[in-house]
């Protein structure tokens, strides 16, 4: 495969993981915090992807960028994934042993409360965080697979 093939295929792969977060959203599966966070470095990869694929001969330092881009998210998906099951406190804004969390309940605002320790969704035993860090993993090597070539 070509640099430019290798990028559009991860870049590609964070806009289908973006947008299938975003369908999910839309099908009533509203995100938590954590989840929140691991969009951010999608969009980034997208970008950068884009980037990448105006210039002739994308530079590797870009390249290598779109890789800790999506390492990143794949990162928090597992610290995710271990708030899910226990493993590790996660943030008190977002998880059930926060004692201030009970006022946010009260509160008259309409968007549900997403707890980040509660899987809403799995497929033989993994949470949507667990396979976005795989797939962002699976992403990640090859942004480095196109900055090799």
């Amino acid at each position: 495969m070509t640099r430019t093939q290798l990028t559009f295929l991860a870049a590609g792969g964070s806009f289908a993981l973006l947008a299938g977060a975003f369908l999910f959203q839309a099908l009533g599966y509203p995100p938590c915090t954590m989840c929140l966070w691991q969009r951010w470095p999608h969009a980034a990869a997208i970008v950068i992807g884009a980037l990448a694929l105006v210039i002739w001969r994308p530079a590797t330092p870009l390249l290598l960028l779109g890789a800790l881009a999506a390492a990143t998210t794949g990162g928090i998906g597992v610290f995710h994934t271990g708030v899910e099951r226990g493993w590790w406190d996660g943030p008190a804004s977002c998880t059930g042993s926060d004692a201030g969390l009970g006022s946010d309940l009260l509160s008259t605002d309409i968007a549900p409360v997403v707890l980040c320790d509660e899987v809403v969704w799995s497929l033989l035993g993994l949470s949507m965080a667990s396979y976005n860090a795989l797939i962002s993993f699976a992403l990640a090597a090859l942004w480095v697979w196109a900055a090799r070539r």
